[in-house]
Order: C-alpha cells, then structure tokens, then sequence
C-alpha cells in the first residue's frame, strides 16, 4: 500500500511538470514602478492555464550573486486570464530571479518556477 501512495505521489508531480511560468519579456527597465509579464502555460498545449491561485512570489538578485537583495513585488490585477502582472521596484540593473508558485485546480503538487530577467537601464 505504501508503494501505491508514492507511485501516485510521483505521478502527480511529473504532471505539474508539464506546466510553466514564462515571462512575457526577458528584459524590463530598472527603477520604480517596473512592470513584470508572467503566463502560465500548459505545455503541452501551449495554452494559458486560467484558474491557478498564485499563492508564492520573491524577486531577487541571486542570478548576480546577491540573494540578499530582493525586492518588493507586488500583483496587480490582470485581465488576462491566466497572466500575472507584478509591479516592482528594482533597485539595480542586472540579473533578477522570479520564483513563483501556483496551485493548478486537479493538480495534486502545485506548480513552482523560478525565471530570471534582465534590469536594464
């Protein structure tokens, strides 16, 4: 019975697996006020997911070696179902990690990605 429980386990993470966040754009201006694009795709349909509960989001600098340097993230209201658009206050140009996690409706493991961009000037 145990075997079961963890064949199912594995089952159910291989299929949050198949869905990721991508950003919108790969680079956005550093300073106040910077807007951050990110959808939630099936891939193997290449569609938006639009029902999942966004319930983690941390932006930071550990790309360039400073984790210790996050910044505030906010998200806003969107109106494209299964787009999420944070506001944030980058502080520095350079690379910038985006960890998100969401929970999928059905899916027993939510879905979590961590997505770097680039503060440009």
């Amino acid at each position: 019975m145990g075997a079961g429980v963890a064949v199912a386990s594995s089952l159910s993470r291989a299929a949050s697996d198949h869905y990721a966040f991508e950003l919108v754009e790969r680079e956005v201006k550093q300073g106040y006020g910077t807007t951050i694009l990110v959808r939630l795709v099936d891939e193997r349909t290449g569609k938006v997911v639009p029902d999942a509960v966004l319930f983690i989001s941390r932006i930071d600098m550990s790309p360039d070696g400073m984790g210790q340097m996050a910044a505030p993230l906010e998200l806003q209201a969107d109106t494209l179902p299964g787009y999420y658009r944070f506001e944030t206050d980058l502080s520095m140009q350079g690379a910038w990690a985006l960890t998100l996690a969401a929970k999928i409706p059905g899916l027993a493991d939510p879905v979590q990605r961590r997505l770097v961009l680039q503060a440009v000037q």
